[in-house]
């Protein structure tokens, strides 16, 4: 795997962090030593995912002091649309605010159908930023498949980037955006300074069953990671990068280190 050639905005060091997501299955038994184990790879931040909603904030207090005992960095969450609803946002920020988090992602839309269903979504996220700005926090959205499919003329994508603010968040995920043929280079290059994260999870052409699609390891796939790289820093904004990893051939946390040590040989 040759090491990717950064640009001159790319020097700083930018963190590496695991969407927990691709751990689901072990943080479901034992959230602390999950935790614990991805912090002793190596990972310098996490991403928890919707479930951690159902949390009380006491429970979020004793993540956050596990965190910051690992040295380990929550700079974001992921949430489904009732973490910007008028009975949920609130709920949202607290406990975002405990873990000490950035971004308050939108990780699913619910069924938007029409554009102007996804120009409501924006609507929705835009008044979510301005409340969140109010407390030190700031909103994003993490993209799927759909996101990136034409629709009427237009990609969804385009329609929620066009009707949020400068300072949303749009959180790059590589694999979906590869899978259904659109090019992440051009679309960093079109928005710059809003890709904040991204989601380093790769894909190939295949089936599950021969351990293509997104069974394959970060580097593994087709994904130009080194123009993404070198798009994401010189332009993008990024802060920092994000593996996740819907399965693989090996256990969880194996993927997850593989995953690092990949990561880690490609950035040399």
């Amino acid at each position: 795997m040759a090491p990717v050639a950064l640009s001159a905005a790319g020097d700083k060091k930018i963190s590496v962090g695991l969407e927990l997501f691709s751990v689901r299955g072990e943080m479901a038994k034992d959230l602390p030593g999950t935790v614990t184990a991805v912090a002793k790879m190596g990972y310098q931040v996490v991403e928890f995912f919707s479930a951690y909603y159902d949390w009380t904030e006491g429970y979020a207090k004793q993540v956050r002091k596990l965190l910051d005992d690992l040295g380990i960095r929550c700079n974001s969450t992921h949430n489904g649309p009732v973490s910007f609803s008028p009975g949920g946002i609130q709920k949202a920020i607290d406990l975002n605010k405990i873990l000490g988090a950035q971004f308050i992602v939108m990780a699913s839309a619910g069924r938007p159908v029409t554009l102007d269903d996804w120009k409501q979504v924006a609507n929705t996220l835009t008044q979510a930023t301005e409340k969140f700005k109010t407390v030190g926090l700031r909103a994003g959205y993490h993209n799927h498949q759909t996101e990136f499919q034409m629709l009427d003329g237009k990609r969804p994508i385009e329609v929620l980037a066009a009707n949020t603010p400068r300072e949303f968040m749009l959180q790059l995920d590589v694999g979906t955006c590869v899978e259904v043929g659109s090019d992440p280079v051009a679309w960093i290059k079109a928005n710059p300074g809003r890709i904040d994260s991204i989601h380093c999870k790769d894909w190939a052409p295949g089936t599950v069953a021969d351990e293509k699609a997104y069974r394959v390891l970060f580097g593994e796939g087709v994904c130009p990671w080194a123009k993404i790289f070198d798009a994401a820093e010189s332009v993008g904004g990024v802060e920092y990068y994000l593996i996740e990893q819907e399965g693989s051939r090996f256990p969880e946390l194996e993927t997850a280190q593989r995953c690092l040590e990949n990561w880690k040989k490609m950035r040399a």
